[in-house]
């Protein structure tokens, strides 16, 4: 017995020493990778800083000079435009392999590890400060940011100037004026290159360096449109100075077509600014409202203005730019192959309000987030048209699917709703649904991790179709606290403006009877503007929707391929498409450029073009075959759960069909009224402390710039007591001043109304 009891005791020592150990192990392991989240965030930023400052400190004399003396020394060696590359753009590079290592630490829980503040902190990102603008809502971290680059544009072009004007004595003999509009040409030109160095970041949709700033696709659009006018604003006056001082020296058309082997060649420039005026007028938002196919495909033009660019500037000059735009020739030739893939519809219905819901088939791990995009492609419709839509499904909603709402307003979606409501006779005479579509999928996109789940409070705002997006987000939150998962939103305000009471209906894709009121405390207040009382059916849901849905016996889900996808492979091929460029840039340069002597500028310009398409395509492509052949190999062992995806989607006909008079959720329904903002924030800034509080907006621009405003001045007046209201917007807006540039993705309908054009996706 005594035995025993001592074997007990000893056994419990063992079990007691385990469990310390284990917990100084976790804590270790948790004090290590802090401490190194904090080093990579500390190096990234020190590397931000250095490098802006090297860029803005480049038109001084000392800095521009040293930069020459490096460049002239590193071209003459063996690696050739590496060390310009490096010396420009190493540090793009840098930052998105110590981003990967960020990311791959961080993982999808950083938002929920967060404590929750005692006090309302002011964030300079979503603190809107201008709003009625040209630009449209601009944030105070923009304004910063946008301030600086003024500052620099003003600094550049005032150093220029002094050192111009110091070289007019040098140019007595061969006339001062024509000189000087010459090199002040040549200045516009050199600091229109470093705005490209930035422009093409933006536009890499799933680029490393957006995932590390949370900056989404539909957001980096904008500053991308800010680059473009800036960039081709500088080029123009590039051009104007040298035209005016060739016609003043009445050599206009000799110096158009001249074409230097060993200078500045005229005529590839001519021709790469003649590409980039016609991208320009045609992205206006005058051009783009009359006839948007016209605005599409000249902005394909772009391949044309790179190219031509190269041989203008030549190799050394070209480099400065080659860090951005290979990250966006590594995304787009990415998204190629993620774009090659059909994908299952698993259901298509058409809902009485005029909407469409997809649900398309999705392998097990492929992550996204409730705020994500997806760009979306229907072959029977378009071989050319992609469309951005924003998904309506949580990731807890299932496994194996992700859905969308459409709706339908152009010739697109209108043919898309037809097909789906097209009926066949099949060989027995029977009348069957006619369902028939091969889909393709880019991406998700959005958030690295949704920004909904930081605030207690929210406030989701939305117009007609907007509600997609937080249908979402209602489902992530519910399902979290059915499932006793971490979760922040415990108040949420829903504010919902539609056209008629016919899109009512779209709320009822959600269970909300599953609400725990101690969880969660829900409140929708809609407004539909187009109705002065409610109509004889209001309280019932129409029960005619039209709907088709397959199987999927091919497992045709969405590509993994994609940068928003698993870090470890979208970090390895960056590496290693980078390490391919550098040995593509030194065989060559070894084995033909210096064997064969060959010197001509603008032939190695094109060299150095060609050296970054083949290195995406050699070794960038090798990381993509591997890494398809690994998940086509995990593949075969996942357990598809065949009942659950069906009782998914059975599930949401079920809740899209429910009786009204079975909901109580709609606190307000008012009629022939629009949201008052300033009353409903007034409100909701005297009932609430000191408190975060999260302002979601999905719709017309007109809506975002009246919540911005109305936050904005809330802001401004609030007291030591009363919350701050933090603005975000997922509406992706082409109508802005420009659009996408890359990728033959036909974003909009040209035949809607300026009103209808904002698709609320």
């Amino acid at each position: 017995m005594t035995t025993q009891i001592s074997s007990t005791t000893k056994q419990q020592q063992e079990d007691e020493e385990f469990d310390n150990s284990y917990r100084y192990l976790v804590k270790r392991t948790h004090f290590l990778l802090k401490y190194t989240k904090l080093l990579l965030k500390f190096a990234m930023c020190f590397i931000v800083i250095a490098w802006v400052t090297f860029v803005c400190l480049l038109p001084s004399e000392y800095v521009r000079q040293l930069s020459q003396n490096y460049v002239d020394y590193t071209s003459q060696s063996v690696f050739w435009v590496t060390g310009s590359i490096l010396l420009y753009g190493g540090p793009i590079f840098i930052i998105a392999f110590l981003g990967m290592i960020y990311l791959k630490i961080c993982g999808k829980q950083e938002f929920q590890q967060k404590k929750k503040p005692k006090n309302a902190s002011i964030q300079l990102w979503t603190f809107p400060v201008i709003v009625d603008g040209p630009l449209g809502v601009v944030t105070a971290a923009e304004l910063i940011v946008i301030l600086i680059v003024v500052v620099y544009i003003i600094y550049s072009i005032s150093v220029y100037a002094i050192q111009n004007y110091n070289l007019i004595p040098y140019y007595e003999s061969q006339g001062k004026r024509n000189a000087m509009l010459k090199r002040t040409g040549l200045r516009f030109g050199s600091v229109g290159l470093i705005c490209i160095v930035f422009m093409f970041l933006p536009v890499a949709r799933g680029s490393i360096l957006l995932r590390l700033t949370n900056i989404p696709f539909e957001l980096a659009t904008r500053y991308h449109i800010w680059l473009g006018h800036l960039t081709l604003t500088l080029f123009t006056l590039h051009g104007l100075c040298y035209v005016y001082a060739w016609i003043l020296e009445d050599r206009l058309v000799a110096q158009l077509i001249k074409w230097k082997d060993n200078g500045i060649s005229n005529l590839p420039g001519v021709i790469c600014l003649s590409a980039g005026l016609l991208m320009w007028v045609t992205s206006l938002p005058q051009v783009r409202r009359l006839n948007f196919e016209i605005f599409f495909y000249t902005h394909q033009l772009y391949v044309v203005f790179v190219v031509f660019l190269a041989m203008h500037v030549g190799d050394i000059i070209f480099s400065v730019i080659a860090a951005g735009l290979f990250l966006y020739m590594l995304d787009r030739f990415l998204r190629f192959f993620q774009s090659q893939k059909t994908v299952d519809i698993l259901s298509a219905k058409c809902l009485p309000c005029g909407t469409i819901e997809l649900v398309f088939s999705k392998p097990e791990d492929l992550q996204y987030n409730a705020l994500s995009w997806v760009f979306i492609q229907i072959r029977e419709l378009s071989w050319l048209q992609w469309h951005p839509f924003s998904v309506s499904s949580s990731p807890l909603d299932g496994k194996h699917h992700l859905s969308v709402l459409i709706k339908v307003l152009g010739n697109w979606t209108r043919k898309l709703k037809e097909h789906i409501t097209e009926k066949q006779i099949d060989i027995d005479g029977i009348i069957q649904p006619n369902f028939k579509l091969t889909a393709s999928i880019e991406g998700p996109y959005g958030h690295e991790s949704p920004y909904h789940s930081l605030y207690e409070n929210l406030v989701l705002v939305a117009g007609g179709i907007g509600i997609s997006p937080f249908l979402a987000i209602l489902s992530d939150i519910i399902h979290r606290n059915n499932d006793t998962k971490p979760c922040t939103p415990r108040n949420v305000l829903i504010i919902w403006a539609v056209k008629t009471s016919e899109e009512l209906p779209l709320i009822h894709s959600l269970d909300l009877n599953s609400i725990f009121p101690d969880k969660l405390n829900l409140e929708i207040q809609t407004y539909v503007t187009r109705e002065s009382e409610p109509s004889l059916e209001e309280g019932e849901v129409h029960k005619h929707v039209s709907s088709s849905a397959c199987s999927s016996p091919s497992r045709s889900a969405m590509s993994k391929l994609v940068g928003t996808g698993s870090i470890m492979w979208a970090g390895t091929y960056v590496v290693v498409s980078n390490v391919g460029l550098v040995v593509s840039l030194t065989l060559l340069n070894v084995f033909y450029i210096n064997r064969y002597g060959i010197s001509y500028r603008w032939y190695k310009g094109l060299l150095v073009l060609i050296c970054m398409a083949a290195s995406v395509i050699i070794f960038g492509g090798f990381v993509i075959g591997i890494w398809y052949l690994w998940d086509k190999r995990s593949s075969k062992y996942r357990n598809y759960d065949d009942e659950k995806i069906a009782i998914g989607i059975q599930h949401n006909e079920a809740a899209t069909h429910k009786d009204l008079s079975e909901e109580t959720f709609v606190k307000t329904v008012k009629y022939g009224q629009r949201p008052d903002m300033k009353e409903i924030l007034g409100s909701m800034a005297q009932r609430c402390g000191n408190v975060d509080i999260g302002v979601i907006v999905c719709g017309p621009p007109s809506l975002r710039t009246s919540v911005a405003k109305e936050c904005r001045s809330i802001n401004f007046r609030r007291s030591s007591n009363n919350p701050i209201f933090h603005f975000h917007s997922h509406s992706f807006d082409l109508n802005l001043p420009s659009g996408l540039t890359e990728g033959g993705k036909r974003l909009e309908e040209h035949m809607l109304s300026s009103q209808e054009k904002t698709k609320w996706h």
